[in-house]
């Protein structure tokens, strides 16, 4: 067995395999929802063999310290309500068809106390927690009120990480408090600081990770990257506690995506000849559906066009493309996917910290597409698991989807299996 790149504190398991919540713990906690039930959600994830999950803990909202209006963010905390993307009079509502945007929202939640009965519960089920945090990316989109997104984008881009910061060692403190600090088992400062509203890690972002890492000097605390510099890993900023890195390689995705201009803004032709083709007969135009409100945009990283178009595409044709398509992308995707675990892994292995893939494999797909669920798509991530495993990676996604608010989770045998093969590695 590959010795792990980098030590690991003793009280956590030797491996972790991820199931990724995200914000989706509490944005889909609607009755009869996938994480209405913590507790129930907690024992399903330990009996398909996971031991950690990741999740948006809001930090910002929590314990920022924050006001909006004059009002403390964390008062707007213990009674949010969550819309989600909102509705389209007489079409249903924004992002029915997309992952992670199909909140249908219609309850308000407590978000300190729901953290504070997750950990409750994962200690129950023997889970460990990866904190981050997708407050400057999407989690505010998904509140009815502007106001946690207009709160914390008043603060100026120089002082984000160092906000960031303050709130996190508030937050540890009072999970310390409530005695769950051995179930935190990596905090990252942000998620995918590369794909957020932030600036570069290296302005002023790894300073503030390394005040945190010398506070919290027994828990591993990192920053998260959506495409790190896999030719040039040099270029990462010092002070990461933890090789915790994305690895999608879109491929034949990717090629599909820009043949149909889905993930533009503001393109004139929208939608263009191409994606008319892949459209379901009953779809409305872009001006009939309508658009969600324009703060709820400029909270997130989907544009519009992503929206109207997986909510409107048929998944059948969609998926029949990436497989008739794939074969000429195959080898390149194998390839790619492999050499940037080994480059995570040996960065890691180099700077002597752990490494994890926290989200992987292959990219954005409409919520009823299965391409990455099904053969292809578990070929690439099991390719994935096997060289991040053989290179000494200590902790695994199965795949970005495989969590409750996905249609993969009803693959329990793959998931099974795949949580097996990594434990037991």
């Amino acid at each position: 067995m590959t010795a792990l790149t980098g030590p690991v504190p003793a009280h956590l398991p030797a491996r972790l395999t991820i199931t990724l919540w995200d914000f989706s713990w509490y944005t889909r906690a609607e009755p009869g929802g996938p994480f209405d039930d913590l507790d129930a959600v907690c024992a399903e994830a330990a009996a398909l063999g996971y031991n950690a999950i990741r999740i948006c803990a809001a930090p910002l909202l929590l314990h920022g310290g924050l006001e909006h209006d004059g009002r403390p963010l964390a008062d707007a905390a213990r009674e949010l309500e969550i819309e989600g993307l909102g509705g389209s009079e007489g079409w249903g509502r924004y992002g029915q068809r997309t992952r992670w945007y199909d909140a249908p929202g219609g309850y308000t939640v407590d978000v300190g106390a729901r953290l504070l009965e997750l950990f409750e519960a994962a200690e129950r089920h023997g889970l460990v927690v990866v904190l981050a945090s997708w407050e400057y990316q999407q989690s505010p989109a998904f509140a009815r009120s502007a106001a946690w997104f207009e709160a914390i984008h008043a603060v100026p881009m120089h002082q984000r990480y160092a906000l960031l910061a303050g709130a996190w060692s508030r937050m540890i403190d009072q999970l310390t408090a409530a005695g769950h600090r051995s179930r935190i088992a990596l905090v990252e400062l942000h998620n995918e600081v590369d794909f957020s509203l932030l600036p570069p890690l290296g302005e002023g972002g790894a300073e503030a990770l390394c005040g945190l890492r010398r506070e919290h000097p027994d828990l591993l605390i990192t920053a998260s990257y959506g495409k790190p510099p896999h030719l040039a890993m040099h270029q990462l900023p010092e002070g990461l506690g933890a090789a915790q890195f994305h690895v999608y390689s879109y491929g034949v995705l990717d090629a599909l995506q820009r043949l149909v201009d889905i993930r533009s803004e503001g393109s004139s032709d929208f939608p263009n000849a191409a994606l008319q083709g892949f459209l379901r007969p009953d779809a409305p135009t872009p001006a009939e559906y309508g658009r969600a409100a324009e703060w709820k945009y400029r909270a997130t990283v989907v544009t519009d066009q992503m929206i109207y178009g997986y909510d409107w595409l048929d998944p059948d044709a969609w998926d029949t493309w990436l497989y008739d398509n794939y074969g000429a992308y195959r080898e390149v995707m194998l390839r790619e996917i492999e050499s940037r675990v080994v480059a995570i892994a040996e960065w890691a292995r180099w700077k002597q910290v752990p490494a994890v893939v926290g989200e992987g494999w292959i990219g954005y797909t409409p919520l009823h597409g299965s391409f990455e669920e099904g053969p292809v798509g578990r070929a690439l991530a099991e390719h994935g698991i096997e060289t991040a495993l053989s290179h000494g990676a200590w902790g695994l996604v199965l795949c970005s989807n495989a969590a409750p608010h996905h249609p993969m989770w009803r693959d329990r045998e793959w998931q099974r299996r795949l949580n097996t093969r990594i434990l037991t590695y």
